[in-house]
């Protein structure tokens, strides 16, 4: 038996009771998923590798937008698409990101996955679509759970750790006051830069975004 396929099958069945369709919802092409990444709960919320999950809490604070349980995530719907934020830990962030993409049908190229990046500087931001995870444990998730990796990703820089520090507890500390101004301008930017994302597309949004460098207020 194959336990990784079943193991997917369970997750999918355990989601439907929340997530059933109703006659207000989108044509499939419509369809758009933005991913936030992080770790659940109060520890975790001021971290450097909660960034993604600030991105979508602002845009969901800006939009007067209601988060729900669903499944092993928060979810909220946007226009014609979901925000969401995994409960599942970083390193599982695949286990509640495929189940939903596959019971509503979004096509790869509309899964949006924002996350912390520690190979872009603090105040620099990045899209792409499709490539290895770099490094990045819960979008490795979400690969190996997807069975590809032909999803749009927003990169958020958050700087190699100093001499003395390791990786893990690098993205696990928080933000140093001075940081902290950087890290609230990023996600300003970054919420924007899903903005023009789904409206726009992909390509928009990296021209505009791409080039940016917060780390100087008046950027």
């Amino acid at each position: 038996m194959d336990w990784g396929k079943l193991k997917r099958w369970l997750a999918g069945f355990a989601m439907r009771p929340d997530v059933e369709l109703d006659e207000g919802d989108p044509d499939v092409s419509a369809r758009f998923l933005v991913v936030g990444l992080g770790n659940p709960g109060p520890r975790y919320a001021e971290t450097r590798h909660n960034l993604g999950f600030w991105v979508v809490d602002r845009i969901a604070r800006e939009e007067r937008l209601a988060w729900k349980q669903q499944g092993r995530a928060f979810t909220t719907r946007w226009g014609s698409g979901w925000l969401m934020k995994p409960t599942t830990f970083m390193n599982a962030s695949g286990e509640a990101v495929a189940p939903f993409v596959r019971y509503y049908k979004i096509a790869p190229e509309r899964l949006l996955v924002v996350h912390d990046d520690m190979d872009l500087p603090l105040g620099r931001l990045r899209l792409r679509r499709g490539g290895s995870a770099g490094g990045q444990k819960g979008v490795r998730s979400i690969i190996e759970q997807l069975g590809t990796d032909r999803f749009d990703r927003l990169r958020l820089g958050i700087g190699r750790p100093p001499a003395g520090w390791d990786a893990a507890s690098w993205v696990l500390s928080k933000f140093s006051p001075d940081e902290r101004g950087v890290a609230d301008r990023v996600a300003a930017a970054a919420a924007e830069a899903v903005r023009t994302w789904r409206d726009q597309g992909l390509e928009a949004a990296q021209q505009r975004f791409n080039g940016l460098d917060l780390r100087e207020s008046g950027s």
